[in-house]
């Protein structure tokens, strides 16, 4: 699993430029989920092939015990006890302060891996200010300047050196079981399901827990396929009869996605889309996962209140709309036999070998029947097409003059790719890579 760091630190010293230069974006917010404040945050970051994740916390003051100030205090501690290692962030300009030995002394009670990072350290590498900070017990200060970039790298390098990374991607066999997450907010009935799956299936399951956290995977075996359920609703062992405890964790689901080959998207029929819905679903479609979508509580609503249902997962979750919807009750057991058939269908999709001169054709029908805008001088010329990865499925297309290609025309290259290989509940991408041009450069 993708390790998790939290950024703490006081007030206006730089963690969330920190964590922007991190997860390289200007705002990588991938959650934002009610009962959490807004400088609590949840990004990805990835340095060569090694992936994480990244928490962004707001200034920490843990004596206080009052007002909203306490409620940051709060978050940022659920931050810490959620990750593996802790970035604790100093301003070198600023110079020690209270504040930061009482930061330090509750960071030395956590147990966990803390590295301190002096920051607006820009042209004060050397300095002899970063002497004071060894005062803090947390090692030597690494100086940084998110605001221009230096000394991240090093500071990332530094914190993953304790973690395993996988060398590279293990390539999927064709008896491996299904990893299948199952994600939703609170309360949708995610340990009903999960109850019902462990019990009217007769599967034999045990726990396996992970490495990084003690996430726990229950493998299970229907109708002769294997599966691999990666728990996002903290299930936990009594005996030997197993318990789904609703207990949320963001960076739980945000692992158990990543980790998955499909994720069923639990919505609460009763409740709607929510914005917590859509912003596990954007994650998803983030991570490139295959998806379904299973309504519970279907048979709570009537008529009236199905179709405002529909129309509100066809309006906010539209970027899933290659997504299956199937409407289930978890606590009656009604109509989840579909859904197994929607989750392997997925993942066939997924996995879908696609050729190149089948690509290719396809290709070139598509341009026969509408070609790319012109745009400018340029026209783009597409030549052929391969597959360039699987789950999700990446198809490739070489020509010239390809950066002109508008999203538009992609989206219509992709409907006709889904319908000729059948492929459902995975995103499908396409990406376009320009030959060069032999004359560039010359007079």
């Amino acid at each position: 699993m993708k390790p998790v760091i939290a950024i703490v630190g006081r007030p206006n010293v730089g963690k969330s430029t920190l964590f922007n230069r991190m997860t390289k974006s200007r705002d990588a917010i991938v959650a934002d989920f009610s009962g959490l404040t807004r400088d609590r945050h949840y990004g990805d970051g990835r340095i060569g092939d090694r992936e994480f994740i990244v928490i962004d916390t707001g200034g920490f003051e843990p004596t206080c015990d009052s007002g909203i100030v306490k409620e940051m205090a709060k978050q940022t501690r659920q931050a810490v006890a959620e990750a593996d290692a802790v970035i604790f962030v100093v301003d070198i300009r600023a110079g020690l302060s209270a504040q930061d030995h009482d930061i330090a002394r509750y960071l030395r009670t956590v147990g966990k891996t803390v590295l301190l990072a002096a920051n607006k350290a820009e042209g004060m590498v050397e300095s002899p200010l970063l002497g004071e900070f060894f005062e803090l017990g947390m090692g030597e200060p690494h100086p940084i300047s998110s605001a221009h970039g230096q000394g991240i790298r090093s500071l990332t390098d530094a914190v993953l050196a304790g973690f395993d990374f996988p060398e590279e991607e293990p390539e999927p066999e064709d008896d491996a079981p299904i990893r299948l997450a199952v994600a939703g907010r609170p309360n949708v009935g995610k340990s009903t399901l999960i109850n019902t799956w462990l019990g009217e299936e007769r599967l034999v399951a045990f726990d396996m827990p992970g490495t990084t956290r003690d996430a726990i995977t229950v493998p299970f075996e229907r109708n002769g396929q294997k599966f691999e359920l990666i728990d996002t609703a903290g299930l936990r062992r009594k005996g030997r009869v197993f318990e789904a405890i609703e207990k949320f964790s963001v960076v739980k689901t945000l692992q158990a996605i990543a980790d998955a080959n499909v994720v069923l998207l639990l919505l609460d029929a009763t409740q709607g889309v929510s914005e917590q819905d859509a912003h596990i679903a954007g994650y998803i479609l983030e991570s490139g996962r295959a998806v379904v979508i299973a309504v519970n509580k279907w048979d709570a609503v009537d008529d009236y209140q199905k179709q405002l249902l529909q129309r509100s997962i066809e309006q906010r979750l539209a970027f899933l709309k290659f997504a299956p919807v199937m409407n289930i009750s978890a606590i009656k057991r009604q109509g989840l036999a579909p859904v197994w058939k929607a989750i392997a269908d997925a993942h066939a999709s997924a996995i879908r070998k696609m050729p190149t001169p089948v690509l290719t054709r396809l290709l070139l029908d598509a341009i026969e029947h509408q070609a790319p805008k012109r745009a400018g001088m340029f026209r783009p010329k597409m030549r052929y097409a391969h597959q360039g990865g699987m789950n999700p499925p990446i198809v490739v297309v070489h020509g010239n003059s390809l950066e002109h290609v508008t999203e538009a025309y992609k989206r219509f290259l992709e409907g006709r790719i889904r319908d000729h290989f059948k492929l459902t509940g995975t995103p499908l991408r396409i990406e376009m890579r320009s030959g060069k041009n032999p004359f560039d450069g010359e007079d």
